[in-house]
């Protein structure tokens, strides 16, 4: 198989040795399970593993895409246990009655497996057929979605799919997958109403079993009449038994660290103050410039002659987080004031930044994100007034240490930021420093720490920051 082929498919098979161990974690935990089923079962490992744990096995499923991986299954199914009633067949994941499938298996069900870690959106930019019907997900509403929020990883599709169809039946589902996969499908299951009795995340090392730079886990979610609280075990590592931690659903809301939640969830209500993002252009080799020596040089090494009228100075997050705030070094061209505002003026305004970003259009006219489709030419996104404000707060998305710092102006113009960093528009100096010196207390981090996940791409959204309740943190402080 090519690397293309195994990317679009997530061909990435699961050790036995892994299988084994996690196997023998559910058996330790009580699973005893009548029918397996593993819906991308490759080689087959889970299925092998699975049938030398459990000898209450009646009944197994495998599934998959790729017949030699299906012939390679039915062998370890048959030298394992050669009398089960056993069924691996190949099809698609996506085209199969998962719900009928599972209507005649005796109970308790086991699902287990591996299903690919990548996302709709890269396999859209594979042209990739191994999709799930098109649909929001989520339900976000209309930007959200445009600006990437409606992006999910194919396992969230299948791990809910899978836990829909166990839904109102006795069961458990066992499987690896990303942990920030695992937060939002359970998330999405206590907001639904799915009858979980109890959840748990055991962290793997996903560099060492798969090669993959990502946060993995083993996520078992077990199915029966008896409703638990929304909250999740979590392990320190597979088969860990060090002091657990807890995450879990409050008020519609999920909260890394229940214990401290319950400490400081006074501090968090809707706040009058609204934090934004920096400016979202998807073009940094033409958009952001470096100036040395007097000169303006973009990322592509070329030497850039254009008016100060759009130039404006600019902090990246790397700098905002380690609040290194000296004078800037790099500027960054905005052709607009507002999302809505004409950028065709600058052809008469500000004649040599009009050539300059003409003469790159095949980088900016190009840009993939749809935000910028029926939109004036090259547009950006994410400015307002708020973004030349003399005075803000500013943090890094980005960063697991948040700093907060007041911003002032360079040379007589507001400093500006990308889509990384996210800040609030202040009235005066001193109101950006006493809040910035707020938001850095000792309390105000540990708050934080009880609803962010510090493991997750980015940690920091403007859905927790509005939600920081100023008023409530100075009474506090």
């Amino acid at each position: 198989m090519t690397e293309h082929r195994r990317r679009e498919f997530g061909d990435f098979q699961t050790p036995v040795a892994l299988a084994r161990e996690i196997c023998a974690l559910l058996y330790q935990q009580g699973v005893r399970p009548k029918s397996i089923v593993e819906p991308t079962c490759g080689r087959g490992s889970f299925l092998a593993a699975s049938l030398e744990q459990f000898s209450t096995i009646d009944k197994v499923i495998g599934v998959d895409i790729n017949p030699e991986h299906v012939c390679h299954a039915v062998e370890s199914v048959q030298s394992g246990r050669p009398n089960i009633a056993a069924r691996v067949i190949h099809g698609d994941f996506f085209k199969i009655d998962w719900r009928g499938e599972l209507a005649d298996l005796p109970e308790p069900v086991l699902i287990l497996g591996n299903p690919p870690w990548v996302t709709n959106a890269t396999l859209g930019s594979m042209f990739s057929t191994n999709l799930p019907p098109k649909s929001n997900l989520h339900n976000h509403r209309g930007i959200d979605a445009i600006t990437g929020k409606a992006n999910f990883d194919i396992a969230e599709w299948m791990l809910l799919h899978e836990m829909s169809c166990l839904d109102g039946r006795h069961g458990t589902l066992a499987m690896l997958c990303k942990t920030s996969t695992a937060r939002k499908v359970l998330a999405f299951c206590w907001k639904n109403d799915y009858r979980i009795k109890e959840a748990a995340i055991h962290p793997i090392d996903a560099q060492k079993h798969f090669g993959a730079a990502v946060d993995g886990c083993l996520l078992i979610a077990t199915f029966s009449d008896e409703v638990g609280p929304p909250e999740c075990f979590v392990g320190s590592a597979l088969c860990d038994s060090q002091v657990p931690s807890w995450f879990g659903l409050r008020e519609e809301r999920l909260v890394a660290h229940l214990d401290s939640h319950d400490r400081w969830h006074h501090l968090f209500s809707p706040s009058f103050l609204r934090w934004r993002s920096g400016i979202k252009h998807d073009c940094t080799r033409v958009m952001e410039l470096q100036q040395e020596n007097g000169c303006f040089q973009n990322g592509l090494g070329e030497f850039v002659d254009v008016e100060d009228t759009c130039l404006y100075p600019m902090y990246k997050s790397t700098e905002i987080s380690k609040g290194d705030l000296r004078a800037p070094t790099r500027w960054m061209i905005v052709p607009q004031r507002s999302v809505s505002e004409d950028t065709s003026a600058l052809e008469e305004v500000a004649p040599r930044t009009w050539k300059y970003l003409a003469d790159h259009a095949n980088f900016l006219d190009r840009r993939a994100s749809s935000i910028y489709r029926k939109r004036a030419r090259f547009a950006v996104f994410g400015v307002g007034d708020y973004t030349f404000c003399e005075w803000k707060v500013a943090v890094s998305a980005l960063h697991k240490q948040p700093l907060f710092s007041a911003i002032g102006m360079y040379r007589n113009k507001p400093i500006v930021f990308d889509d990384t960093c996210y800040l609030l528009q202040c009235d005066s100096r001193t109101q950006a420093e006493s809040i910035a010196e707020a938001l850095n207390s000792p309390i105000v981090r540990e708050a934080l720490s009880s609803y962010v996940f510090w493991d997750s791409k980015r940690p920091i959204t403007t859905e927790v920051l509005n939600q920081l309740n100023l008023m409530a943190i100075a009474r506090e402080l």
